[in-house]
């Protein structure tokens, strides 16, 4: 079976990374289309997987434009390899092309509040998948899963914490991690995170953090000295092992804020939106903390970094989560070989 794969976010590797190399085991061959982005390209030739890269637009209309353009492009690409089925976490792309071939579409998709996507997306879409936690009601195509995407690569059978890590970055485990986000997805249109307005604000911000241990920025954005001071250079491939090893990570990005949470680290994500898998991952199991308010979440942060029994209770919410879930790379490649036997079911 030939499988055409379409990625737009660098999450969109890690979570398919284990379900191509089992797709290529079982003998059916991979095609990915991907976003121009930098970091996506590298975690792409990091895990040694061909791909054809497509523009990354930047602007509101810029992605307008860019329906049209990559459009195109992927379907030059597909009459080439002749995919049999096309896959994505929810591609406009991938879906348009896939009806002109008369080939399915299947989405594997985990944010509700990606309006735009759903509109250009789903009504070309054949099935959509997506965690029991996902508090959208798709219609009849929906099919859900006792799962989170992030366990595709954060499941103790796929990630298994590596120590030489820290030695790698001269850190020793138990520091503080703050994510500052772009959040300029389509999905952040209206998306509110910390929102400092003047360096001072974030200079203080982290003044109050380091009274509880090191402080480390991983940051989309690089304007003020503070950032450039406190931020971390990250290699893709050791982020998860640097999450794993912090005392609390404080997020305004969803993706960071959920990673840490099923690895069983403190973690409060800054943010105005919601997303069904982290509201999930707090009233079921207490991993995480959706805050809009940073000051709010400034205190919760001071609240957990000064219990030390909170923090230990961490690990056994995670204990009970996996407990509760399914293995969701089997899930994803059972499914693409099942519609391949069946027919989209």
């Amino acid at each position: 079976m030939n499988v055409l794969l379409d990625i737009g976010h660098p999450k969109d590797v890690n979570v398919f990374s284990n379900v191509i190399r089992l797709l290529q085991e079982r003998g059916h061959k991979i095609k990915i289309f991907a976003r121009a982005k930098e970091s996506t390209r590298k975690m792409l030739e990091e895990n040694g997987f061909e791909y054809k890269l497509c523009k990354h637009y930047k602007t509101m209309p810029g992605k307008a434009f860019g329906v049209l353009a990559n459009d195109l492009l992927l379907y030059k690409m597909a009459r080439q390899f002749k995919p049999d089925i096309f896959v994505s976490p929810g591609s406009p792309y991938s879906a348009h092309v896939s009806r002109l071939m008369g080939k399915p579409h299947l989405a594997f998709s985990d944010t509700e509040i990606a309006g735009l996507v759903t509109k250009l997306a789903f009504p070309f879409t054949d099935r959509i998948y997506t965690s029991t936690s996902f508090y959208l009601d798709l219609g009849p195509k929906q099919t859900r899963f006792r799962g989170y995407y992030e366990l595709a690569y954060l499941h103790p059978k796929y990630f298994k914490p590596d120590e030489n890590v820290l030695t790698k970055y001269g850190l020793k485990a138990g520091y503080i991690l703050v994510r500052l986000s772009a959040l300029s997805s389509h999905h952040d249109l209206h998306a509110k995170g910390f929102n400092f307005k003047a360096e001072k604000e974030l200079k203080e911000y982290i003044s109050v953090l380091e009274k509880y241990g090191k402080v480390i920025i991983s940051s989309e954005l690089s304007d003020w000295q503070t950032i450039k001071d406190y931020q971390l250079e990250i290699d893709p491939k050791d982020l998860h092992n640097i999450i794993y090893h912090a005392s609390l990570c404080i997020s305004e990005g969803a993706t960071m804020a959920s990673e840490a949470a099923v690895l069983g680290v403190p973690s409060i994500y800054v943010s105005n939106n919601q997303r069904g898998y982290l509201n999930e991952l707090e009233q079921k199991y207490g991993l995480v903390y959706t805050i809009p308010d940073k000051g709010l979440a400034l205190k919760e942060a001071i609240e957990i970094l000064g219990n030390g029994s909170k923090k230990d209770g961490w690990r056994s919410k995670k204990d009970e989560m996996l407990s509760d879930t399914i293995d969701v790379v089997d899930f994803i490649v059972d499914t693409i070989e099942f519609h391949d036997q069946k027919g989209v079911q």
